[in-house]
């Protein structure tokens, strides 16, 4: 048929890039009797340690627009430190309060395009949810670990395989970096 043009071919879907921080609570409480993981609190110690560590991701010029911190008491007031470095205020994610799965891959998904996101949580998960956003699962997480009040940074694409690490932030290496601006 003269003039007829071939059928159009689907276009691939574009991934959304994006650099995601993963950011372990800071030192916490010990477990104890009679206080339930969800409720530990930041020591005074942790609170300071983490305080001289944004400082440091400040320094570095590191910033999230959003972000999303586990229910968790130690995670939240972790979240709340990271203000000096937030575009907006830390958001509640229930699903940050259990292992990584779908809808967690869903969920970062589905966020709206950003420059960086902010995840505080807790340790395994963090490291398998790193494992699976850059390695395909959350079975390879052997020795992806995020220490207390450490950062990983990943950026990609938010789905099984599709991020790289950027770098890993050691909490000793940002209070340094935060302390030369003190001096």
């Amino acid at each position: 048929m003269a003039g007829a043009r071939p059928a159009a071919r689907p276009r691939p879907a574009i991934l959304r890039r994006m650099d995601l921080f993963l950011i372990r609570h800071a030192i916490a409480e010990e477990p104890r009797p009679g206080l339930a993981d969800a409720d530990r609190s930041l020591t005074p110690d942790g609170r300071g340690q983490f305080e001289r560590a944004v400082a440091g991701l400040a320094r570095l010029g590191l910033r999230a627009e959003r972000c999303w911190h586990s229910p968790w008491r130690r995670a939240a007031e972790t979240a709340a430190l990271l203000a000096p470095v937030l575009g907006a205020p830390p958001v509640v994610e229930p699903l940050l309060a259990e292992p990584p799965g779908p809808a967690l891959l869903a969920r970062l998904g589905a966020e709206p395009a950003a420059a960086a996101l902010a995840l505080v949580g807790h340790q395994p998960w963090l490291g398998e949810l790193a494992a699976w956003l850059a390695l395909g699962a959350p079975t390879h997480a052997g020795g992806l670990r995020v220490r207390k009040g450490g950062l990983l940074w990943l950026r990609g694409a938010p789905t099984a395989g599709g991020m790289e690490h950027e770098a890993v932030l050691k909490p000793a290496l940002l209070r340094r970096i935060g302390d030369l601006g003190a001096g």
